[in-house]
Order: C-alpha cells, then sequence, then structure tokens
C-alpha cells in the first residue's frame, strides 16, 4: 500500500497511517510518501509507540511494516 501524503504537513501522515493500518495484514509494508521534514521522526516515533517497524527511507518515501 502506498499513502501519498506529499505536500501535507504533520500530524496529517500520522493520522492517514493509523486510518489506513487496520487493512493492512502483518507482515505486509505500507509506503508513506511524506516531505515534511517531522514526517521521519514522527513515523519512527509512531511505529515505536505501536509496536510496528519502521523500515527506513529513500527520499520522500518511508517504509513501516506491521508486525501485530
Amino acid at each position: 500500500m502506498i499513502l501519498d501524503c506529499l505536500g501535507q504537513k504533520c500530524p496529517l501522515p500520522i493520522i492517514e497511517l493509523a486510518r489506513a493500518f487496520p487493512s493492512v495484514a502483518v507482515g505486509e509494508t505500507v509506503t508513506v510518501l511524506a516531505d515534511d521534514p517531522a514526517a521521519e521522526p514522527d513515523l519512527k516515533a509512531w511505529c515505536r509507540l505501536r509496536g510496528q517497524s519502521y523500515e527506513g527511507r529513500s527520499g520522500d518515501a518511508f517504509l513501516i511494516r506491521r508486525l501485530t
């Protein structure tokens, strides 16, 4: 799944990820496209708090893996 959050300021990318996450199967990944400088630390924190895996980034693409 790809969530296009380009142009959105945080916390909107986190809100979009949280809304979409129930439809993601355990083991699958979500790519969040975000260009807000706060996106990376916010996504890392969200993953840590929710027990999910922040897999890294490539440019404006952040990869999140569902663990639970």
